[in-house]
């Protein structure tokens, strides 16, 4: 197997293709469903009609002219890649990020390895006991990414492919209003775009969390919920009422030491998560609520958001 060939033919760098085949090695992959079956899992899992199209488009059929002996390998090795980690609570990317200009194949490979995984993640999730309108409405965050990434134009695909991972492989659930990622020293907690931010809303989905994890996984212990994100950037409050839903949503956190992670760049996640856009100039932004208009003036001004991480006890 010439792994520099497959690089080169693939339009990546070679040791992106190193990585997934030193990750997967013969390890064993996942068979995709049936093309048949394919709208209704697609639909159960919340992808839009327009998102659904292209992906049955470029469906792996054989002696499709888009799937190359190069790009079915990286199909294979990524769905062992991430079966491997079944359980795992690391970021994971299932592979180097592709050309997505050259076709559907190429824009949705790890849509098609995160079909190929349903059935490894739901036996997952029966053998914990999780119940099915937990695991269909978590898993059904494919829907919701890819509605994103259209949004954006495809800028938001590479770090959504990573995070998917962690769905597929059994590491987050979403309960009620927010989404747990389990794993860690502490209960991760992430927030999807799904609503207000609403106390009520928030104590809910705590609430259901405090019961589903000692249930379903009762050999890990989380002494606290925690979050890392520019929403709990203090600077925000210098902008919003302090009856907010973010500034009431940050009072609950007690902030680690301001230290931005590696890789990490604030300005871009908040650019990525309140605007969907990481090339619109900042005075082409939209201004239509109080948050948009405390980020965009905030960054006029030549100022920075950061990165924060607090907890609280469960």
């Amino acid at each position: 197997m010439d792994l520099d060939a497959i690089a080169a033919r693939l339009g990546v760098p070679p040791d992106e293709v190193d990585r997934v085949h030193r990750l997967a090695g013969d390890l064993p992959s996942a068979p995709l469903p049936g093309k048949a079956d394919a709208p209704a899992l697609l639909a159960r899992l919340a992808v839009g009609p327009d998102d659904a199209a292209e992906i049955m488009a470029g469906w792996p059929d054989p002696g499709s002219p888009w799937w190359t002996p190069e790009l079915r390998w990286l199909l294979d090795r990524s769905i062992a890649l991430v079966r491997a980690d079944l359980g795992g609570p690391g970021w994971l990317p299932p592979g180097p990020e592709l050309p997505r200009e050259r076709g559907p194949a190429y824009r949705h490979l790890y849509v098609y390895a995160y079909l190929a995984l349903v059935d490894v993640t739901t036996r997952f999730h029966r053998d914990h006991g999780v119940p099915e309108d937990v695991t269909w409405l978590t898993l059904s965050d494919l829907g919701r990414n890819l509605a994103i990434d259209r949004r954006m134009n495809g800028e938001g695909w590479p770090v959504m492919q990573s995070w998917l991972t962690l769905h597929a492989r059994g590491s987050v659930y979403e309960l009620g209003r927010l989404q747990f990622h389990r794993g860690g020293a502490t209960l991760d907690l992430h927030i999807p775009e799904t609503g207000p931010l609403t106390p009520e809303a928030v104590d809910a989905s705590l609430g259901l969390a405090r019961a589903f994890f000692p249930r379903h996984f009762p050999d890990e212990t989380y002494p606290a919920f925690a979050c890392g994100s520019w929403l709990l950037d203090p600077q925000l409050a210098e902008y919003l009422p302090g009856d907010s839903n973010i500034v009431r949503f940050q009072r609950r956190f007690e902030l680690e030491p301001d230290e931005e992670p590696e890789g990490i760049d604030a300005d871009v996640e908040v650019l990525r998560f309140a605007f969907r856009s990481l090339t619109t100039p900042l005075d082409r932004l939209p201004r239509g609520t109080a948050l948009q208009r405390a980020i965009v003036d905030h960054l006029q001004a030549g100022r920075h958001w950061r990165w924060r991480r607090g907890s609280f006890p469960v």
